[in-house]
C-alpha cells in the first residue's frame, strides 16, 4: 500500500515534470521519440530491479531527474539530507541553486536500496553520494556526503569497486584543452579514492586524450576508460595501471559515458565522428560552440569487455532536435539517450 509520504511525493513529481504532447515541439524526429523538459541530461543510470531511470543535469540548479521508462514521464529529484559520518570532511549538501551533476554510477544494495555517486560541479568539485530507496511507490534519495576532488580539478565520470573505493576521470588537467584532446594528445587521467583518505589521488599511467566515461570490471581487476581523442575504450589493470591491457578499434563516434549492463556488456554512446556537414572529422579546429551548433548523428554501442569488440545497437542521423549524445541505457526493448546540451532525452526501439 502506498504511504501518505510516498503519495505526497507522487503528487510533487506530477507537478514538477510530466509528459509533453505531440505538436508542442516534442514530436518524434530522426527515428527518436523524446522526453522533453529535462535539461542537459548528460548521464543515465537504471535503478536496480525497477523501470526508473535517474538522469544527471549539467544545468545549474536542475539537480537530478527521475524518468519513468514505462510511460516516458519525468520529475525532478530533490534529495533529503541524512549525513553519513563516513564522510567527516563533507557535512553539508551542495547548494541546490548553483550546483550541477555530470557522470553517475549506481551501486546496488539490499532491500531496494542502492548508492548513487554523482560528479558534482559548482561551488565545490566533488563526488556527491546519495542513498536511493526504491522500496516504495517511487524512488526517494537522501544526500549522505561527498568526496572532494583535488583543488583545481573537475571530474567527468565516476565508478565504484565492491569495497566502496571510487575511481573518477578528469578530462583535462590544468592548462590542457579540448583542442589538445581532439588532436590525440594526453590531457586527462584517472583518479582514485578509498575510505579513510581525504580525497582523490592520481593513478599514474592512465593519462589519455580526453579521459571521459569510466567503468570497472565485475571482478574489480580492470578499469575501462573512454578516450574522446582516441575514439576508443581502453582497459587498464587496476594493480598495474601503466599497462594498457587492450582497447577497442577506433570507433566511428566519440565515446562519452560508459556503464556495464546486466549482461556484462559495456554500453556507450556519442556523436558521429565524421559528419561532412559539420566540417568532417572532429579535430582541434572544433570547440564546444561549433560542436553544439552543428547537429551530428549518434551511435550507441555494446562492447564485450573481454574482447573489446563492439556491436552497434542504435544509430541515427543528424537531428536538429537532438544533438551531442552522451550515453545509452537499455531498458527492455528500448534504448534511452542522454545529451550534454539539450532540453530532452531521446528514446527508441532497439535493433
Amino acid at each position: 500500500m502506498t504511504s501518505t509520504r510516498h503519495l505526497s511525493l507522487l503528487v510533487l513529481a506530477c507537478l514538477a515534470g510530466g509528459a509533453q504532447a505531440a505538436g508542442d515541439g516534442c514530436d518524434p524526429s530522426g527515428g527518436l521519440e523524446f522526453v522533453c523538459g529535462p535539461k542537459n541530461a548528460e548521464d543515465l543510470v537504471l535503478v536496480p530491479g525497477t523501470q526508473w531511470i535517474i538522469a544527471s543535469s549539467l544545468e545549474a540548479g536542475a539537480g537530478l531527474y527521475l524518468i519513468d521508462s514505462r510511460d516516458a514521464t519525468w520529475s525532478t529529484l530533490r534529495p533529503e539530507v541524512e549525513h553519513d559520518p563516513a564522510f567527516p570532511d563533507c557535512t553539508t549538501p551542495p547548494p541546490a541553486a548553483t550546483s550541477s551533476t555530470h557522470g553517475l554510477s549506481l551501486r546496488a544494495g539490499a532491500g531496494g536500496r542502492s548508492t548513487l555517486y554523482a560528479v558534482g560541479h559548482g561551488p565545490r568539485e566533488a563526488i556527491e553520494v546519495f542513498d536511493v530507496d526504491a522500496s516504495g511507490a517511487m524512488p526517494v534519495i537522501r544526500w549522505k556526503g561527498c568526496v572532494p576532488m583535488p583543488a583545481g580539478l573537475e571530474a567527468n565520470s565516476v565508478a565504484f569497486f565492491a569495497d566502496g573505493s571510487l575511481v573518477a576521470t578528469v578530462f583535462a588537467m590544468p592548462g590542457k584543452t579540448l583542442a589538445e584532446a581532439l588532436a590525440g594528445k594526453p590531457t586527462g587521467a584517472v583518479f582514485d579514492w578509498s575510505s579513510g583518505r581525504k580525497g582523490f589521488e592520481l593513478v599514474r599511467g592512465t593519462e589519455l586524450p580526453g579521459n571521459n566515461g569510466i567503468e570497472v570490471s565485475a571482478d574489480g581487476r580492470e578499469i575501462f576508460v573512454a578516450s574522446v581523442g582516441l575514439r576508443t575504450v581502453v582497459a587498464f589493470s587496476r594493480t598495474h595501471p601503466a599497462q594498457q591491457l587492450r582497447a577497442t578499434e577506433r570507433l566511428p563516434f566519440v565515446p562519452d559515458n560508459l556503464h556495464q549492463d546486466a549482461s556484462g556488456q559495456l554500453l556507450t554512446a556519442g556523436m558521429k565522428d565524421d559528419e561532412p556537414a559539420c566540417g568532417g572529422v572532429l579535430g582541434p579546429q572544433h570547440d564546444i560552440p561549433t560542436i553544439t551548433a552543428c547537429p551530428r548523428g549518434f551511435f550507441a554501442m555494446a562492447i564485450d569487455p573481454a574482447t573489446m569488440k563492439g556491436t552497434v545497437i542504435a544509430q541515427g542521423p543528424a537531428n536538429p532536435a537532438f544533438n551531442v549524445a552522451t550515453m545509452v541505457l537499455t531498458v527492455g526493448p528500448r534504448f534511452w539517450l542522454g545529451t550534454f546540451r539539450g532540453d530532452r532525452i531521446g528514446h527508441g526501439r532497439l535493433r
